[in-house]
């Protein structure tokens, strides 16, 4: 028995196999657990497995990288159309062997340990911030009910509150008082985390060579720099700078057809929080852009005063993953226009 292809469907405890020969034909359908993968994979001679980028693919390609496999991680809806009959564990494994085959589905490279790391700061910092936002709110919404109006910003609840329980008179009851501080103590809890998690981050650029380089782009930060490394990785599995700003989703959608070209607003496909945080940048670009001389701000505004300003901003974060492909791939620092 020649296997020349796996394909691995993956689940939590049960991962579903299918092995093809060099002709294409099917030499092993069966299931494993967990536990049985890693043997099963060390008895076969190094050949090709792919997976679908889902949650533990990462983890499996490194290990089956360790053991001399060449790993695909492919996005699963590129794997969808391969999918014959009825969607099982069975068939979605041989669809993935199959789009395996397909030289023009792109492929996810394996992060490293070091990227996931990065990654999980921004994820853990990213959950903290939707959950004082989740708190702001809920506290605001309290407070209403007993005529006090906050203003939205945190800072404008984070002054209010001390005022509102020292004042004896302001409609709030004796029962509401502590819930309300301790309300107000889950909030201060919550952005002294997220202020740690912060400085992390900024210290694991400033220690970080390429992410001092993308520094110096106007509109990256630190936490621009540091999700930008951890979700790419290796800049040079992407032909161009296109091609990177397309897989972060900041290049415009298609419907196009008889020769007639259309273009709409972009696809948003890829890493939704590291494409936020592109755009907010660019937009602070775009707003310290008014009256400057310099090449890119005038391109900047007469886009903008062209088209939209939002449009002027996606453009400019376009620009900057470009930019920041060059930097990465050519180990260079940025020139100013």
């Amino acid at each position: 028995m020649k296997i020349s292809r796996v394909a691995l469907d993956l689940a939590k405890s049960v991962i579903q196999v299918h092995a093809v020969d060099r002709s294409g034909a099917a030499v092993v359908r069966k299931a494993l657990k967990r536990a049985q993968l890693l043997p099963f994979m060390r008895d076969l001679p190094p050949c090709e497995v792919g997976m679908e980028a889902c949650a533990s693919a990462h983890h499996w390609g490194r290990r089956l990288q360790a053991m001399g496999h060449t790993v695909h991680l492919l996005p699963a809806q590129y794997v969808k159309p391969f999918v014959i009959g009825q969607k099982n564990d069975a068939n979605d494994a041989a669809a993935i062997c199959a789009a395996m085959t397909h030289s023009g589905i792109p492929r996810v490279a394996v992060k490293t340990i070091a990227q996931q790391d990065m990654q999980a700061l921004h994820r853990i910092r990213s959950m903290k911030m939707k959950q004082r936002t989740a708190l702001i709110n809920q506290t605001r919404g309290l407070l209403a009910e007993y005529g006090i109006v906050i203003a939205k910003s945190p800072t404008a609840l984070r002054k209010a509150i001390p005022d509102l329980l020292e004042e004896a008179d302001n409609g709030l009851s004796f029962d509401f008082r502590p819930l309300l501080d301790a309300l107000y103590d889950d909030l201060r809890t919550l952005e002294a985390r997220i202020e740690e998690l912060t400085r992390l981050i900024e210290r694991q650029v400033r220690a970080n060579p390429e992410a001092r380089r993308l520094l110096e782009v106007p509109g990256i930060g630190p936490l621009t720099a540091s999700a930008l490394l951890a979700t790419v990785g290796d800049a040079r599995q992407f032909r161009n700078g296109r091609q990177m700003a397309a897989f972060l989703g900041l290049v415009p959608r298609q419907h196009s057809s008889g020769g007639k070209h259309t273009l709409l607003g972009i696809h948003k496909r890829g890493d939704r929080y590291l494409r936020g945080l592109l755009v907010h940048g660019a937009r602070s670009v775009l707003r310290a852009a008014t009256d400057k001389p310099d090449d890119r701000s005038r391109w900047l505004m007469n886009l903008a005063a062209r088209r939209h300003r939002n449009i002027a901003t996606v453009a400019q974060a376009n620009k900057n993953v470009r930019i920041a492909w060059a930097i990465l791939t050519r180990e260079q620092r940025y020139r100013a226009a």
